[in-house]
Parts: structure tokens; C-alpha cells; sequence
């Protein structure tokens, strides 16, 4: 019997699927790693975890989303953004999943737990706010070299 990802990790499980999108780079590279999310049981979602949530859509459908938590507010929700994006969603805590516990990279498992792990949190993650600066300032210089080779706007 096939289980959608909420009914698996509220039931205390492990899920385990391959990411798609390029939110998430450059830990995760899309239809290529296989992350694992296990449930969180009772614990809160921690700052700096990477977790599973369920994003609602415009047309009453809700995706899941693989990113990171910047923030925990007051509130008790959640400032949540992909590794490679510069814009967030407020997320309430019953609509996170689970949390990332590793990475299997061609094969290499890469725990949360591990030291490169730790050293992507130290330079990636944490110094988000130049993070951001970097990745708008990175993304306007390529539309600028595209539009000098190839003399036209960029679609």
C-alpha cells in the first residue's frame, strides 16, 4: 500500500525521495541526491534544520518543499528558505513535516551529523544575509554577461 509522506513520517517513519528542484544547491542536487527525512515526534524544528513541509497552493493543492529554517519566531512559526534562494515562506509548525538527517551523494552518505556538513552550515547557512547579497549580485552579473554575448535580454 503506497503512503504519502505525512501519513509515513506521522507515523514515526523515514521517507527518502530524490529532490527536484535547484532551491536547495548546492547541498542538494536535483534528480540526483536522495535525501532522507525522518519525523520529528515531539521535538521542535530547530534553526539552521533543513525540513519537509507542506506549502499550499493557489488552486487548494499543496506541494512539499525542501528547504531550511532561518528563523524561529515569537509566534512559534517558522522563516524558511531554500539554500539558493533569497526569498522565504512564514511556515506554521504543524505544517513541517520532518526533518533532513542526510544526503546520499553518488553513493556517500552525508549526515547532518558529519564535519563538511558542519562547515556548509558555518559558510553557506548561517552567514545568510550575505548569502543573499551574493546570490542577487551573482545572478545580475549573469543577465549582464548574457545580454553582452548574446545582445538581447535574457528570457
Amino acid at each position: 500500500m503506497l503512503t504519502t509522506y505525512e501519513e509515513e513520517l506521522a507515523r514515526g517513519g523515514t521517507v527518502f525521495f530524490t529532490g527536484t528542484g535547484v532551491s536547495m544547491k548546492p547541498l542538494i542536487r536535483p534528480g540526483r541526491d536522495v535525501i532522507c527525512v525522518e519525523a520529528l515526534g515531539d521535538r521542535s524544528p530547530r534553526r539552521y534544520e533543513a525540513v519537509l513541509f507542506l506549502r499550499p497552493g493557489a488552486d487548494g493543492k499543496s506541494a512539499y518543499v525542501l528547504h531550511r529554517i532561518l528563523k524561529c519566531r515569537k509566534d512559534g512559526s517558522f522563516w524558511i528558505v531554500g539554500d539558493n534562494c533569497t526569498a522565504g515562506d512564514v511556515v506554521p509548525r504543524h505544517a513541517i513535516l520532518g526533518a533532513v538527517t542526510a544526503v546520499n551523494r553518488a553513493g556517500k552518505l552525508i549526515r547532518v551529523t558529519d564535519l563538511s556538513y558542519r562547515l556548509y552550515l558555518l559558510f553557506w547557512c548561517k552567514p545568510y544575509h550575505l548569502r543573499f547579497a551574493f546570490l542577487r549580485l551573482y545572478r545580475k552579473a549573469a543577465a549582464a554577461l548574457y545580454r553582452l554575448k548574446h545582445g538581447k535580454d535574457r528570457a
